[in-house]
């Protein structure tokens, strides 16, 4: 829709807009929709105490970072009301909805009054509830989960006088509550049912986050469930028993195995559901009741890595979407809503990891013939003093060379190189144009080749037959694998399951070709892949038929097959210096 277009639907007609649910999507909904509709009616339901409060920062304030809880009330309902002429009305939940009559039906929850309310277009923005698992005790004083402000409270009282804390689920709210716990002087053990935390992430990611994880004493609990929570005389959680019989004492236990779509509301009304659970919408957020949209944690969304629709439950796409649904409710015009790219980050103590778009294994899963380059580097300029390691995994599609994703991990820079390759997923842009993206640089800030630069190259040499990449869990056992790295780096981090590999210094690899078999398959490998780079061109302008570099080399080779516990660097990885890393092209 052109702006002339918005213009003129903007502010005409009379519609009565009601919104279920005040947070995220549902507030973007009703601000967008008085903006671009000054006599338009609109009534918020809300069926907790709070609206519109910032979610994202519960953790936050119960480890003392935030310290203004009036902070995480973006908007109240006096605001709403004063500046927007919107009638938020809290602790009110619409229990049904009657399609035909075009009415909800609501129920006050303080007074157990119940009524109808009229509407011209409806919004649903339900949000998602805490999955709570049948297990013995998991009802007991002392269990909690994390959703709103009322569970902060609840969990702030409790820390009083409480000791030890389990974490139940290593996700964005698991990870994230057990940091803060610990801010706040806390035991805590962390359980998750995979072998690894955040497990969307590739393993290889995964495990900076395990070793930093222990580093700050808290104890990992990986590949095991819950078999039952314990409880005193009290009936109170006292520990927490996993299904091969390890118990973890606890005075409490924090839930956050994941959230479930509150779509029942739908669900009975006969909105469709869509294939991933969530309720089906179009392209401009409208259910299969046209005066009917979704938006939020219930509502499927087109995902752009694979064009289908599916949930995705991050606050960003449901502000977004929101908004539009807003306009188009109270306008009858609007753009479509964006896709989904599931970019994500999160921090754990001192490094971050996050996502945009597809991992590997997820890549192809979908189908894409998929390939991945790995680059260990530094956020900013090494010689540059305050230089943080930084790891990023891109994924690419074989052929096209599209990039269909990437993850990075590291003690800083991980939200910018996130943000550059989600920008770039939304316009479709391949590892080319990655290579050629004109990006800031001074030593304070990055790189004059940024690691996102370095992965496109590398990326570029593989998809033109250069330097062919061989994913750092691969098997070893029938390639020659030569190790180019000084003798004392071999020591301080052997080569992971690769007994075999033989030590050759690159800079003496010219000199001693006549010790290597041109006719076997072959890998190369350094610390962290730039000189394992170089090794590969000139073995394969030396005759040698059949080449690999080890994407990533020793270090993510290390991450991808070794799960470590115990006492750990202060850093993630330690790099060679920086002139080995500006030779990777």
């Amino acid at each position: 829709m052109t702006s002339s277009d918005q213009a003129s639907a903007a502010g005409t007609g009379t519609p009565k807009i009601v919104i279920v649910g005040g947070v995220a999507g549902g507030a973007s909904a009703a601000a967008r929709a008085r903006r671009v509709n000054e006599q338009a009616r609109i009534v918020v339901f809300e069926k907790d105490a709070y609206v519109s409060f910032a979610n994202c920062g519960l953790p936050y304030f119960i480890g003392g970072e935030i310290t203004d809880r009036a902070q995480l009330l973006v908007a109240t309902p006096e605001l709403f009301q004063q500046r927007f002429c919107i009638d938020v009305r809290v602790r009110h939940e619409v229990i049904a909805i009657d399609r035909t009559g075009k009415q909800v039906e609501v129920r006050h929850l303080d007074s157990g009054e119940t009524y109808r309310e009229d509407y011209d277009k409806l919004i649903l923005s339900p949000g998602a509830a805490p999955i709570t698992p049948p297990l013995p005790g998991a009802a007991a004083a002392g269990v909690f989960t994390l959703r709103n402000i009322e569970d902060m409270d609840r969990i702030m009282a409790a820390m009083t006088g409480a000791h030890r804390a389990v974490v139940v689920g290593a996700g964005y709210i698991g990870l994230e509550v057990a940091e803060q716990f610990v801010h706040r002087g806390m035991e805590v053990a962390m359980v998750e049912l995979q072998p690894q935390v955040m497990p969307f992430f590739d393993p290889e990611v995964a495990e900076p986050l395990h070793r930093e994880i222990e580093r700050n004493g808290v104890r990992l609990e990986l590949g095991r469930a819950v078999a039952c929570i314990e409880t005193g005389a009290t009936g109170a959680a006292t520990g927490v028993v996993l299904t091969d019989g390890t118990r973890l004492d606890a005075d409490l236990v924090l839930l956050s195995i994941g959230v479930a779509p509150k779509i029942a509301l739908a669900e009975a009304a006969g909105l469709e559901i869509g294939a991933n659970g969530g309720i089906a919408t179009d392209a401009f957020m409208r259910t299969s009741d046209p005066d009917i949209y979704a938006v939020g944690d219930a509502a499927e969304y087109r995902f752009g890595p694979t064009g289908t629709r599916r949930r995705v439950p991050l606050a960003g796409i449901a502000n977004r979407t929101g908004r539009l649904a807003g306009q188009h409710a109270a306008t009858g015009s609007a753009r479509a809503a964006p896709a989904a790219w599931g970019t994500s980050i999160v921090r754990v103590f001192q490094y971050a990891a996050g996502a945009a778009g597809l991992s590997l294994r997820a890549a192809r899963q979908a189908g894409h013939d998929a390939r991945a380059v790995h680059i260990v580097s530094y956020h900013h300029a090494g010689y540059y003093p305050g230089a943080e390691t930084l790891g990023v995994k891109l994924v690419y599609e074989n052929g096209s060379g599209r990039v269909l994703g990437a993850q990075a991990v590291g003690a800083a820079g991980v939200d910018k190189r996130l943000d550059i390759i989600a920008t770039l997923l939304h316009f479709g842009g391949t590892v080319h144009d990655l290579a050629t993206l004109d990006l800031a640089y001074a030593p304070p800030f990055g790189s004059a080749k940024d690691p996102l630069h370095m992965a496109a190259f590398a990326a570029e040499n593989e998809l033109d037959g250069l330097a062919p990449l061989l994913q750092p869990d691969s098997d070893l056992s029938d390639y020659q694998v030569i190790d180019v790295r000084d003798a004392e780096e071999l020591a301080d981090l052997p080569l992971s399951h690769a007994p075999h590999a033989r030590h050759i210094r690159l800079d003496e690899l010219r000199g001693r070709l006549g010790e290597l078999d041109p006719h076997r398959p072959t890998v190369v490998s350094c610390r962290a892949g730039p000189r394992s780079h170089l090794a590969a061109r000139i073995l394969l302008q030396h005759g040698f038929r059949e080449v690999y570099n080890l994407s990533g080399a020793a270090l993510m080779r290390d991450f991808a097959l070794n799960r470590r516990s115990g006492a750990l660097p202060d850093t993630l990885v330690q790099l060679p210096p920086p002139e080995h890393l500006s030779v990777a092209d």
